[in-house]
């Protein structure tokens, strides 16, 4: 949440950020995503092989996504990246159903 609540920020004060605080927010993501795909692919990592792609195909979207946002000078680009953390957070906070 903290990373879509820094890519949010930015987006709403993209006129008014500078290419620093643009970037950092970029990188704040980049290097969140590094690690959970880090993680989640890993060979220790019990997920399932299908669950291991799904989220290493998530990752590899989501940097290039992050290139497009700083190659277009485009803030609307964010909404993409900003909907992903959102929806990832969500399910890490979510609680299995006990049935």
């Amino acid at each position: 949440m903290k990373a879509a609540a820094r890519l949010q920020l930015i987006k709403d004060e993209w006129e008014d950020s500078s290419l620093a605080e643009k970037d950092d927010a970029l990188v704040y993501n980049r290097k969140l995503w590094t690690i959970l795909v880090t993680s989640a692919t890993s060979e220790e990592n019990q997920l399932p092989q299908g669950i291991k792609n799904n989220i290493a195909s998530l990752g590899v979207f989501v940097f290039k996504q992050t290139m497009t946002v700083m190659t277009t000078d485009d803030a609307n680009k964010l909404d993409t990246l900003i909907s992903i953390n959102r929806a990832i957070a969500e399910g890490l906070r979510s609680q299995p159903s006990s049935e």
